[in-house]
């Protein structure tokens, strides 16, 4: 079995993955409060047999909660705890921009649908909203939105009369008091942000593309964005697997 995970800026994943590539436990936590006795706790809670695996790869973008669950992991288990960003991708995958500016979560996502005959964007409704632009075997690069629960939090931080709101799918425009205007106006501007920036690429690249969306927002506008989209809430650690085959 694999230890595979996932450290975004939010919160972490961390699964547990047999030989035949198949997802067999999901941990999720708290990125930036995680410590060695909640992860201690964590992975007794789900019964992880440590004796039984073999490798583990984590893409992060947290480099403190990174070191902390590589520091419980080697308490554990003899084994090297990996990083995507320190793996040698070339045989995988073309990068045509500084490979250290890219977050290796969305490395790991564009060598998962990646094909050699598609191209792909990768939209992520992670803390920031990103795009990744992928064109058969090469990572073009890509776009980062200020991410929508971010964004819905520091307004209602800044602005005195606007209540904590949940983002909800809206059918009218126009709100008849605060919380529907500003459903309306973060639904349909996002909405619009998304379907604007694919269409750009396209216009820019020349190129069709098949889109793929993931994340904490992504059920909301699967079906609400002109765009036709494909959903893929497993994408970044079915790209942790694929590199994973390069681990010997």
């Amino acid at each position: 079995m694999y230890i595979l995970g996932d450290i975004g800026n939010t919160e972490t994943k961390v699964c547990i993955v047999s030989k035949k590539n198949k997802i067999l436990k999901k941990i999720t936590f708290l990125s930036k409060s995680v410590n060695i006795k909640q992860l201690n706790g964590l992975f007794k809670k789900n019964k992880i047999q440590f004796n039984k695996i073999e490798k583990i790869l984590f893409c992060s973008v947290v480099p403190s909660t990174f070191k902390i669950i590589k520091k419980f992991l080697s308490k554990k288990i003899k084994i090297k705890c990996l990083e995507v960003k320190n793996l040698n991708l070339k045989s995988l995958i073309k990068i045509k921009v500084d490979y250290k500016q890219v977050g290796s979560d969305r490395i790991s996502n564009t060598i998962s649908v990646m094909n050699n005959k598609n191209n792909f964007i990768i939209l992520d409704f992670g803390t920031a909203t990103t795009f990744d632009v992928l064109v058969k075997d090469t990572y073009y690069g890509g776009i980062i939105a200020p991410g929508l629960r971010l964004s819905l939090n520091t307004l209602s931080h800044k602005a005195s009369l606007i209540p904590k709101i949940d983002l909800k799918k809206v059918n009218k425009v126009i709100g008849k008091n605060t919380i529907s205007a500003v459903r309306s106006g973060f639904f349909w501007g996002y909405a619009g942000l998304i379907d604007n920036i694919i269409n750009l690429i396209k216009k820019e690249t020349r190129k069709s593309f098949k889109v793929i969306i993931t994340g904490g927002f992504s059920n909301l506008f699967k079906n609400s964005i002109k765009t036709k989209t494909s959903h893929n809430q497993d994408i970044t650690i079915k790209g942790l697997i694929k590199i994973l085959k390069l681990i010997k």
